[in-house]
């Protein structure tokens, strides 16, 4: 008879947890960003963002010491190759979210400039414009290298294939009369990238991030560097040529013995798919301009309080996702 009982709570208790977890799991839904490589700015700010719009089930409420995110949502940050791997994986469906500089983005979502030739991503849609992002160009302070032109010749790390600073170091290199074939290329990534230059396997790398990025601001506190300038005639070139990119410095003291150094800079903006629930945008994008995420955006990373609705639409070449507009429009920033 207890064997008998045994059995009959058993099969209740089965019952009561499978209908449980079917409850919480109806209320619990999960979204990625896609970011970059852990040692440079994607990264810690898609965390960042990641914790401002989650609102996993249980939490306190919002302005109680709770999260102000979506209702059951639970965000991550990915790490990625960058830009033109996040954008494939949201158009692939691999990812439901990902950051990708204002340039890569426009290529893909049209078929033009770098991604000639390659069915346009049209249903690539943005959230917002996070930061401004500069392309770094570094050596160690004893080297020879001046200018972009001195490359020639010399061992680079361009980084990854599908990252955005293998695309614009392309272009930049370009710009100033040369091409792949003219340097010794590397794809390097992160701290590989920065041992690399450390132990003297490369003679320079390019890196493009908000600054200061985690990676170099270590390099500098071990080894002394610096900063090649991109300006001149090829800076202007490339400008000109390409809208998405403007003139811009690194000031003195982001990274440790490093002058101020003039470069180019580029958008780094958040996407998603049109295919992405409407309601679920308009949701993210509420939270991540929600007040108390400000207070995240400003203790949360450098990059954070850069990151504003007054720039939210900055650049933008790519059509938001309707959600997105939805509220922007109610916002009033855009009538």
């Amino acid at each position: 008879m207890f064997k008998n009982l045994l059995k009959k709570f058993s099969i209740i208790l089965f019952v009561m947890v499978s209908f449980a977890g079917k409850t919480y799991s109806a209320d619990l839904s999960f979204f990625t960003i896609g970011t970059g490589g852990t040692a440079y700015t994607y990264y810690p700010v898609g965390g960042m963002i990641a914790n401002a719009i989650s609102k996993p089930p249980g939490s306190r409420e919002c302005g109680k010491g709770g999260s102000c995110g979506v209702d059951g949502l639970i965000a991550s940050a990915v790490s990625s190759r960058g830009s033109v791997d996040n954008v494939n994986a949201i158009i692939s469906g691999l990812r439901n979210s990902g950051f990708a500089q204002s340039d890569v983005a426009y290529w893909a979502y049209t078929g033009t400039g770098t991604m000639e030739g390659k069915e346009p991503a049209k249903d690539l849609r943005t959230i917002a414009a996070l930061f401004e992002e500069h392309i770094h160009l570094v050596t160690l302070k004893k080297s020879k290298i001046k200018s972009v032109k001195d490359l020639k010749g010399k061992k680079v790390s361009l980084d990854e294939p599908g990252s955005g600073t293998y695309v614009d170091a392309l272009l930049i290199l370009e710009a100033n009369g040369l091409s792949e074939k003219d340097v010794q290329a590397e794809a390097l990534k992160g701290n590989a990238a920065t041992d690399a230059l450390r132990n003297g396997k490369v003679d320079a790398i390019f890196v493009v991030a908000g600054y200061p990025t985690g990676a170099l601001v270590e390099l500098a506190s071990s080894v002394s560097i610096k900063l090649i300038p991109i300006d001149g005639a090829g800076a202007k070139k490339l400008t000109d040529k390409h809208g998405f990119f403007s003139q811009s410095s690194i000031p003195e003291g982001t990274y440790e013995g490093v002058k101020s150094t003039s470069t180019v800079a580029v958008g780094a903006q958040w996407f998603t798919s049109a295919k992405e629930n409407d309601d679920l945008i308009y949701n993210i994008t509420k939270a991540l301009w929600n007040a108390e995420s400000r207070k995240l955006m400003d203790v949360g990373h450098s990059k954070g309080k850069t990151i504003t609705p007054d720039t939210a639409l900055a650049g933008v070449g790519v059509p938001l996702h309707p959600g997105a507009e939805r509220f922007y429009k109610e916002a009033g920033l855009i009538k």
